[in-house]
C-alpha cells in the first residue's frame, strides 16, 4: 500500500530531513516526544518501528511526481502508525501539535518470532488503517465541496470531538491547507464550506481553529449527502 522505490526519491536532502530527530530517540518502550513541524519517519525509511499515538496529531502525507501533496491522513490519539510494506515506510509523517508517542520494534520479516500480542496489535491497527482509507475514499467520492468539508467534520467530530453542554466542540489541529490536501480541494473552498456551514448555522466558531458543532444531525444529513433531510439547508 503506497509503495515507493528508493530510486524514485532522489538523493538530495531537504531541510524537513535535516531536521530529522537522532535514531537513538526511537528506543522501543520509551515515549518520543515531537514538535510541530518535526518528523517522526520520511517515505521509503527502513520500518524499525511502529508507533502508539499518546497525545497530540501527525500528519501522514505522500508527494506526487508533479511536486503537489496529497495527506493520506491524520494520527490521533490510540492510533498506531508506520505500518511498513516490504520494510519500509510508506508515507513522510510529521507532528502537526506537541505529539507522544510510544515506539514498538517491529519485524514482520519473521513474524514467527514476535510476539503475539503485538502481532494481534498490529493486525487490528492494519484493519483500522484499511477502514480509515475506506472512509477517506468515501469522502472523496462526495459530489459537492460541502458534503466533503461536512463529512470530515464528522469524523473529526467522532474522533477528538469534546461535548459542551448539549453541544460539541472541535478543536482543529490542522489548517485549512491539510484539510484541502486530505479532501483534494483547495483552502479557499474549504473556506467557504465552513462559511456556508456557518450561515446555515450547522456550526459557529470560538476562533479560526475551534468550531461548536450547533446542530450534528444536519452535519451528519449534509456528510451523507442528504441535505433534503437537513432543515437548514
Amino acid at each position: 500500500m503506497y509503495a515507493i522505490s528508493p530510486a524514485d526519491l532522489g538523493t538530495e536532502k531537504t531541510s524537513a530531513q535535516r531536521r530529522r530527530p537522532a535514531r537513538s530517540a526511537g528506543a522501543e518502550g520509551v515515549t518520543r516526544r515531537l514538535t510541530p513541524g518535526q518528523h517522526l519517519f520520511f517515505e521509503s525509511d527502513r520500518a524499525a518501528f511502529v508507533y502508539k499515538v499518546q497525545s497530540g496529531v501527525l500528519r501522514l502525507t505522500r508527494t506526487q511526481k508533479d511536486g503537489r501533496r496529497q495527506v493520506i491522513a491524520f494520527g490521533f490519539p490510540g492510533d498506531v502508525i508506520g505500518l511498513p510494506c516490504e520494510g519500509r515506510h510508506t508515507t513522510e509523517c510529521d507532528a502537526i501539535t506537541p505529539v507522544e508517542v510510544l515506539p514498538r520494534r517491529c519485524d514482520i520479516s519473521e513474524p514467527s518470532g514476535m510476539d503475539p500480542q503485538l502481532r494481534a496489535r498490529l493486525m487490528e491497527a492494519a484493519l483500522n488503517e484499511i477502514r480509515m482509507l475506506q472512509d477517506h475514499f468515501l469522502i472523496f467520492g462526495r459530489r459537492l465541496a460541502s458534503e466533503k468539508v461536512a463529512a470530515f467534520l464528522v469524523l473529526l467530530l467522532d474522533r477528538i470531538g469534546e461535548p459542551v453542554g448539549e453541544l460539541q466542540l472541535i478543536r482543529l489541529p490542522m489548517n485549512r491547507a491539510d484539510i484541502a490536501d486530505y479532501l483534494g480541494l483547495t483552502p479557499e473552498t474549504v473556506s467557504r464550506s465552513i462559511t456556508q456551514l456557518r450561515a446555515q448555522n450547522v456550526i459557529a466558531l470560538d476562533d479560526a481553529n475551534t468550531m461548536v458543532v450547533r446542530d450534528e444531525y444536519c452535519l451528519r444529513c449534509l456528510a451523507e449527502g442528504d441535505a433534503e433531510l437537513c432543515a437548514c439547508a
